[in-house]
């Protein structure tokens, strides 16, 4: 297919489409003239995945770079690759270390982990990953105004959220090749976010009711 019936069957502009040519986002065509070049079904899939990353999970154009060369690593397992794309979407920045209320933080967030076992994605003296830096800061921001956020209450957030994961993981599994399981990966951690916390607010306006309304 040419540039224009790639653009509408992929939805993406022609003009972005030439920007992810430039900036080495979309391999190139199968050049036909010196103008023209002719663009296959990987194109499309790739247009996917750069659009899950850059639209849909607001990863700047570096970081995408990154993620795109991490899937076509050979020496990666699945588990890293999928890590690298998850780990590119926007997290907070690492709370101030001399800040009393991120060093009660970390104790808290650090004893959890421990104790769940978890072996991935937390506190890394070579670089903490984003989830983990973004858990601190909002249970910093907990403990400054004085709310429960010890291990004790994390504890059963953290049980929802295992098997949440599992059910993450079934969904990213339906899809076949790691390219597509890499790109469901960002879309579905990004678009189900919302789904998760409107969920929530309607759970507590269920139990609420239940503990609160009269008969």
């Amino acid at each position: 297919m040419r540039l224009a019936e790639l653009s509408e069957r992929s939805g993406v502009a022609a003009a972005t489409i030439k920007y992810y040519l430039r900036e080495g986002l979309l391999p190139p065509g199968e050049r036909v003239t010196a103008t023209q070049a002719d663009y296959g079904t990987a194109h499309l899939q790739r247009l996917k995945l750069v659009r899950a990353l850059i639209q849909v999970g607001r990863v700047p154009v570096a970081a995408a770079k990154e993620v795109l060369a991490a899937l076509e690593d050979d020496s990666l397992d699945h588990h890293s690759r999928l890590g690298v794309a998850v780990e590119a979407l926007p997290n907070a920045p690492e709370p101030s270390s001399g800040d009393p209320y991120a060093q009660a933080a970390r104790a808290s967030v650090d004893a959890l982990i421990d104790g769940l076992g978890w072996q991935y994605g937390g506190s890394d003296p070579e670089g903490s990953s984003g989830a983990y830096l973004t858990l601190l800061a909002a249970v910093t921001a907990l403990a400054r105004l004085g709310y429960p956020c010890g291990t004790e209450e994390l504890a059963p957030y953290a049980a929802a959220a295992t098997q949440m994961a599992v059910t993450d993981l079934d969904l990213v599994e339906r899809y076949a090749t790691p390219a597509e399981q890499v790109e469901a990966a960002v879309a579905l951690t990004v678009l189900y976010e919302p789904v998760l916390l409107s969920l929530r607010r309607l759970a507590q306006a269920q139990e609420s009711a239940r503990r609160f309304v009269r008969p």
